[in-house]
């Protein structure tokens, strides 16, 4: 009798399931940054205040980030295509709705919408990703590209938002998407396969505890921008999150079937993920939110300017990113993880140290070029080590998590680097007082990039280290000779 496995199916139609898939997911993360260089054209357009203007963003993230885990959880309940192509209406339909704002309350909840919709298709992308290609090469490449469609929408957002706004109208980076999800909406049915559902209801309490906590806590750090971290309102929003995070443990202790299974912790490489995407990306967003406004207050240039200036880290993050797959072939995923922090690490510190008197080419872009490098490596093992090894059973609420801790970071680390900007006194030149509020973001940024570091060295790395070389003793071994059948 032979015990050999059957060889992995290869999808019907993989290129056709890799651009539904990674053009959805680009379409949401485009709009997480397409805004901010389109954000003082909006705010002239719906005379909108500063508060009212940094709801623009915060009511996406808000909603995005708290609603992630039970958008994670209906796709294995009901089916992740069916699902991810719902997902996809209300992002389209908020996305027109949003274009056609006639004020600033109408823009700040399309914004909302959004990110229910994103909230959806997020978790369901990549979990469809995964049930579609099976485990080995195709899945490490499609990977790959997935961690690469993360690192680059952020940045191509900014070139788009800003070429868009410059050339049509801020309105034209949210039309856009409205062809783009009616078409990934007409040609998901055709070429993704839906999963099957898993048996269960929702955790209930489990869904609102998540939802509330991560809600309140991420409300609570977007006041710190307004309000500072001593506002009575920061302190109880974010003790509320706290609070409710904490009780949302405990139910998914002892639910019968959680919406976050604990046991998706128990893996080092999987929490070490969770934990260094988490520092990671509150060290980029802050990198975008004030390099933009370097380039636009500082060096003068304007939207599209702007945009464009972030293009020589967009390029060098492609490049990279595509060289990922066949590097990981040959060496562990967590030494590209290490490589790519540390790069990053010292992009970073380089461009902190850019001021009034510095050129674009050498205060901004060749550090832009390391910071792309580093994006590069890191995004696609970032990713893959957040589902390594997850049962099928869980890869919803594994995508779930690799999501939540993409947002919150990106929330999280926009109010601490907001925070840092805000202890510069106000004094001298505009310039010149920008200049030195971008150096104290940065460095903060700098900071969370060190203790992305430390946890991928801590957690990943020995980890991942004894899989590697286990997986090659194990190629090693002769394979013993079958045995005829008598």
């Amino acid at each position: 009798m032979d015990s050999t496995k059957p060889a992995p199916t290869r999808p019907a139609h993989p290129a056709a399931i890799l651009a539904v898939i990674l053009a959805s997911y680009f379409m949401i993360l485009l709009d997480n940054s397409v805004i901010f260089t389109a954000l003082p054209s909006l705010q002239a357009n719906l005379r909108l205040g500063a508060g009212e203007l940094s709801w623009v963003q915060d009511a996406y993230t808000l909603v995005f980030g708290g609603l992630l885990l039970l958008g994670a959880r209906a796709g294995d309940l009901l089916g992740r295509r069916r699902v991810f192509v719902l997902g996809l209406v209300v992002f389209s339909l908020a996305s027109l709705l949003i274009g056609l704002a006639p004020a600033g309350w109408w823009a700040i909840s399309g914004r909302a919408v959004q990110g229910i919709g994103a909230a959806i298709v997020a978790p369901a992308s990549l979990s469809l990703l995964t049930a579609s290609f099976p485990e080995g090469r195709e899945r490490t490449r499609a990977v790959a590209l997935y961690g690469a469609t993360a690192g680059i929408g952020a940045s191509l957002g900014l070139v788009i938002g800003g070429a868009l706004a410059h050339w049509i109208s801020w309105r034209a980076g949210f039309f856009v998407n409205v062809p783009i999800g009616a078409a990934m909406i007409a040609l998901a049915p055709r070429f993704l396969s839906e999963t099957g559902r898993a048996r269960g209801r929702f955790d209930l309490f489990g869904a609102l505890s998540a939802t509330l906590g991560v809600g309140a806590l991420e409300f609570g750090i977007i006041n710190t921008a307004e309000a500072g971290w001593n506002s009575p309102v920061t302190a109880a929003a974010a003790s509320a999150g706290v609070v409710l995070l904490i009780v949302f443990v405990l139910i998914e202790r002892k639910a019968a079937q959680p919406i976050m299974p604990l046991r998706l912790f128990a893996s080092r490489r999987r929490t070490g993920a969770y934990v260094a995407r988490f520092l990671y990306l509150g060290a980029m967003i802050g990198f975008f939110f004030f390099t933009t406004q370097f380039m636009q207050e500082v060096l003068g240039f304007d939207p599209l300017q702007a945009g464009l200036g972030f293009l020589p880290m967009t390029a060098v993050n492609f490049a990279v990113a595509m060289g990922i797959p066949p590097l990981v072939r040959r060496l562990p995923g967590s030494v590209a993880l290490l490589a790519g922090i540390v790069i990053a690490l010292t992009g970073m510190l380089w461009l902190s140290r850019a001021g009034v008197g510095s050129s674009y080419w050498t205060g901004v872009a060749l550090p832009m070029v390391l910071i792309g490098a580093g994006q590069g490596f890191a995004f696609a093992p970032l990713t893959s080590f957040g589902i390594i090894g997850a049962p099928a059973a869980d890869a919803g609420a594994a995508s779930g998590l690799v999501n939540t801790f993409h947002q919150v970071g990106t929330c999280l680390g926009l109010g601490i680097a907001v925070a840092a900007a805000a202890t510069i006194p106000t004094e001298g030149l505009a310039a010149a007082h920008l200049a030195a509020q971008v150096s104290a973001a940065l460095t903060t940024g700098s900071v969370l990039l060190l203790l992305a570091l430390a946890v991928t060295a801590a957690l990943i790395l020995p980890a991942d280290l004894a899989a590697y070389r286990a997986k090659a003793l194990s190629a090693e071994q002769p394979t013993p000779l079958a045995v005829p059948a008598r």
